[in-house]
């Protein structure tokens, strides 16, 4: 996800005492991810640092006290398409379809009440991975963001009812009152925002139309492909990454924020495999690179992840008949297939 759901946590360590860097670090987040919104980073890291902060700077209201310091606009253009929605449908919508833009592990959407009350909706968050567990600071914060951002967007109250947490409360259940307005009750199936249903449909005031539609045109544009296929994604992260040692199951899996698990059932489902598309991909790179370049050969077996030379050689075979380096001389027109067509010319 984009380092921007990281803004005030350097604050609320430094108010604390402790030390940022060092605790970023320690994480496994890249250096200037507090600084930065545009860095990309693990959720999973940023999990364990508003877990491991709230531990050790015995803060366990952490990740409210993030939420905090945080507003719509660390959603980029996101928030832009948002805060001019006409109503709250519209912009529910939108948080449900582009939040991939943000971050491409978590969804925020609309559930009936786990209760069974027709008048009441829940505004669920989770990870698109259902076996993925949501840590529990980072419950308390983007629920807290929900609830502040939907406070800005409707200008006040909008009739909140209970705040759902999937683990025991963090902090006392005064502190969720403050902040809330509505009592939080632990171990829930899934964390919400439980909410009166005549919220949808509910006008938003003081959006501007041309506003709305150049964002969602911006969205369309440069957003992330949701509706490809995970073989597609996959065969797109494979041909994009594996000169830089992405090249196993797990590597794409957590590119995409989903257990290798949860992708080789995908993949299955939709008629194929990590094995094969990876040997896809890896022909592609091979071809352009021998081509293109004048890569040495055993640079190009480390940047498709193969053993050596050897075993590249033995991929060409496979794939074209011929050894990598004959198939070099040949797109190069010096080899036998060269020679044959300069010969004929």
């Amino acid at each position: 996800m984009r380092s921007a759901g990281l803004r005030g946590v350097r604050a609320v360590i430094d108010e604390l005492g402790g030390d940022a860097d060092d605790l970023t670090l320690h994480c496994g987040l890249p250096r200037g991810a507090l600084d930065s919104d545009e860095i990309l980073v693990q959720d999973l890291a940023i999990g364990l640092l508003l877990e491991t902060a709230a531990v050790e700077l015995r803060c366990p209201d952490f990740g409210l006290r993030v939420a905090l310091r945080q507003d719509l606009g660390l959603l980029g253009p996101v928030a832009a398409a948002i805060r001019h929605a006409p109503t709250t449908t519209r912009a529910l919508e939108i948080t449900s379809k582009y939040l991939f833009f943000h971050a491409r592990s978590l969804e925020i959407t609309v559930v009936a009440d786990p209760e069974g009350d027709p008048d009441v909706l829940g505004v669920r968050f989770g990870y698109r991975d259902d076996a993925a567990a949501l840590p529990p600071q980072a419950v308390d914060l983007v629920l807290l963001f929900l609830h502040r951002s939907m406070l800005a967007l409707l200008g006040g109250e909008y009739g909140l009812l209970s705040v759902e947490l999937p683990n025991a409360l963090n902090t006392a259940p005064g502190r969720y009152r403050e902040l809330f307005a509505a009592p939080a009750r632990p171990f829930a199936t899934a964390a919400m925002l439980r909410v009166p249903a005549v919220l949808l449909g509910r006008e938003i005031t003081g959006g501007d139309l041309m506003a709305h539609e150049l964002a969602l045109s911006y969205l369309d544009q440069h957003g992330p492909a949701r509706d490809q296929t995970y073989s597609e994604r996959t065969r797109a992260l494979l041909l994009r990454s594996l000169d830089t040692g992405t090249s196993t199951l797990g590597d794409v899996a957590g590119l995409l924020s989903v257990s290798p698990r949860t992708l080789q059932r995908h993949l299955t489902g939709e008629g194929t495999s990590f094995t094969a598309i990876r040997d896809e991909a890896r022909r592609d790179v091979a071809a352009r690179l021998l081509a293109t370049t004048e890569i040495p050969l055993y640079q190009i077996a480390s940047a498709l992840a193969l053993d050596d030379v050897t075993t590249f050689s033995q991929y060409a075979r496979r794939w074209w008949g011929v050894t990598a380096r004959q198939f070099r001389a040949d797109r190069k027109g010096t080899g036998v297939a060269g020679r044959s067509t300069v010969g004929l010319s």
